[in-house]
């Protein structure tokens, strides 16, 4: 009895976990691959910065061009050149740095949020538009140490973080456009 029992929880736990990843949208590179047939090259050139904050578009392009690479069959290209079959091109439109919460003993900043704002248009070699959006919005929290001798400037980590986030959401969005 203890033997059958143990059997059919074991496969209703298979079971369970196969319709997990079926229903949660789990598939292979090669599946979300739905740009025109024709793209085989993306050229995904430097983005452009129009804030102050210092190298953010090179973090960001590194992003997508890690994201495209491993979920991806394309080849990329580090730069805009007539052997691409289309172009992602993207801009830094702003950037911003709030504070969230405070320390209510010395009133500074605990925690802040940075905001970044993108636009990015990705053209076919004959300057069709595939894909584009002109408002990305993405945000990060991260916390600001108490300590000024233990301080760890979190910004940057925050900035890896959302990165990650916006190249996840973009790469997605232009698969998924097709």
């Amino acid at each position: 009895m203890r033997g059958v029992l143990s059997r059919q929880i074991l496969t209703l736990g298979i079971a369970g976990t196969f319709f997990a990843l079926v229903g949660c949208g789990y598939h292979t590179a090669e599946q979300a691959t739905k740009l025109p047939s024709d793209v085989r090259t993306i050229a995904i050139p430097m983005f452009e910065n129009r804030t102050p904050s210092y190298r953010i578009e090179q973090t960001l392009t590194g992003a997508v061009v890690r994201e495209f690479t491993s979920r991806t069959n394309y080849r990329i290209a580090n730069q805009a050149s007539s052997d691409a079959d289309a172009t992602l091109h993207g801009a830094v439109i702003s950037t911003y740095i709030s504070p969230l919460t405070y320390d209510s003993t010395t009133g500074r900043t605990s925690s802040a949020l940075v905001t970044v704002n993108m636009r990015v248009t990705l053209t076919g070699r004959d300057g069709k538009v595939l894909f584009q959006n002109q408002n990305y919005s993405f945000h990060q929290q991260y916390e600001v140490s108490r300590e000024v001798s233990s301080f760890f400037q979190e910004e940057s980590p925050a900035l890896e973080r959302l990165s990650r986030d916006f190249a996840r959401t973009l790469v997605s969005n232009i698969l998924e456009n097709y």
